[in-house]
């Protein structure tokens, strides 16, 4: 069955992630930029990715999506180490907030001008601070504050909804910019209610919802940037299935982490993390379905969960401080990594060996199984870095995802392609 090469650029997925965690993350004009100034000990700003002057809408697009993604999910964490009380946490989580917002400029700066450049990191700094300003006031049970930092949130979308109009000419008139941020700003809002509240469920079900409107205005802010006519492609159904699976496989990673960290905060916070792992993972097999089938599909996403299982089962050795279950968890994610490398290659009709194949997978794993253990350890700014640097492969990931398929399985891409991460709205071509 030709469709079986869809999951090429799955494999070669595999293999960009090993890469970029061997590669530190190397940006692509080879002029990484960064700054370890304001860092608390033991963390190291990762070099921010410098986009060339003559970047394509597709580049300034996938590099707004990456940044805007972290971005709502570091504030999400911002917030609710206020709430916890746990200031260690949160020292290293505004100095990775403080890097990603530093990045989000100096790439308007590149789109843009430094002009509105300025006025962007002006109207984001402020954003952040009264994002801190209404978990303060959540953690302190202190209603008027509350009321207030939320009316200056709002107040803060509404300038960004000008900003942006301006900035694009005119292009985006109330409606996309502000709406966007005020859902950006009531989701965060929302799920620091839920989290307080301990309605883990809800908490971590919002927090899904913000990082993925927040990424999906990385077109916008692209769009903006660009005249009409090369704006028009980022319309195109490869950069539009290269944008979805790359806010899944994002969104995979990063939820992976947070299940991780929440293993350390008891079953009930675990147990709705985890709920919303299985949620990425259903949305990413259907995707995957409407390329290769829901047969082959299925198989992947048993294979998936396994993989996905015994990351968690390292996770809850290491909350217990269990040394024997920690030794074997590890050993079966070994095991795992070689049998999903096996699938992989089967699916692939061998184009590519099972070795490097093993190897890739065991390196994603390690990178997993490093930054929960730096997390353990209550060394925030290492266990922070780490969970950029697997962030920011994501960039490259996509890219290759959708080479790979529009190569190999051209003929068999599904009806609808540009909506495939979207779930069933694609229809498989047989």
């Amino acid at each position: 069955m030709r469709s079986r090469t869809g999951l090429l650029g799955l494999v070669i997925l595999v293999l960009a992630a090993a890469a970029a965690c061997d590669s530190n993350s190397n940006d692509r004009s080879g002029s990484p930029a960064s700054t370890q100034a304001g860092h608390p000990a033991g963390h190291a700003a990762t070099p921010t990715t410098v986009l060339p002057a003559d970047a394509s809408p597709t580049e300034l697009r996938a590099q707004f999506e990456q940044l805007l993604g972290h971005h709502a999910l570091l504030a999400v964490r911002l917030m609710r180490s206020v709430v916890a009380q746990t200031p260690e946490l949160r020292e290293a989580t505004e100095a990775s907030l403080k890097d990603n917002s530093a990045a989000l400029s100096q790439l308007v700066a590149a789109a843009y001008d430094d002009a509105l450049s300025d006025r962007f990191d002006q109207l984001w700094q402020r954003t952040v601070l009264d994002l801190t300003s209404y978990a303060e006031a959540v953690e302190a049970k202190d209603a008027a504050a509350r009321q207030s930092a939320r009316s200056d949130l709002l107040a803060d979308a509404d300038a960004y909804g000008t900003w942006l109009t301006q900035a694009s000419g005119g292009r985006f008139p109330a409606g996309d910019g502000p709406n966007a941020m005020r859902t950006h700003v009531e989701n965060l809002m929302k799920q620091l209610d839920a989290y307080a509240a301990r309605d883990y469920d809800s908490a971590y079900r919002v927090e899904r919802e913000a990082y993925q409107n927040l990424f999906g205005t990385g077109v916008t802010m692209a769009k903006g940037s660009v005249a009409p006519k090369a704006a028009a492609t980022l319309d195109a159904p490869p950069e539009q299935l290269r944008s979805a699976f790359a806010m899944l496989l994002g969104e995979h990673m990063e939820l992976i982490i947070g299940a991780q960290r929440a293993t350390f905060a008891g079953a009930p916070e675990f147990n709705a993390a985890a709920e919303q792992v299985n949620a990425n993972s259903d949305a990413l097999t259907k995707g995957m379905s409407a390329i290769i089938g829901p047969e082959k599909a299925a198989e992947f996403q048993s294979a998936w969960a396994e993989h996905v299982e015994g990351l968690m089962a390292y996770s809850t050795a290491v909350a217990d401080g269990d040394e024997a279950g920690r030794a074997a968890a590890e050993q079966n994610l070994e095991g795992i990594a070689g049998r999903l490398a096996l699938f992989l290659s089967d699916i692939v009709r061998n184009e590519l060996p099972v070795p490097p194949l093993t190897k890739a997978l065991s390196a994603h794993d390690t990178h997993l199984v490093d930054q929960v253990n730096a997390y353990a350890a209550k060394r925030y700014g290492d266990a922070l870095n780490m969970e950029r640097a697997g962030y920011q492969q994501m960039l490259g990931v996509a890219g290759t995802l959708v080479g790979a398929i529009q190569k190999t399985v051209k003929p068999q891409l599904p009806v609808g392609g540009s909506q495939t991460g979207g779930g069933g709205t694609a229809h498989w071509r047989r």
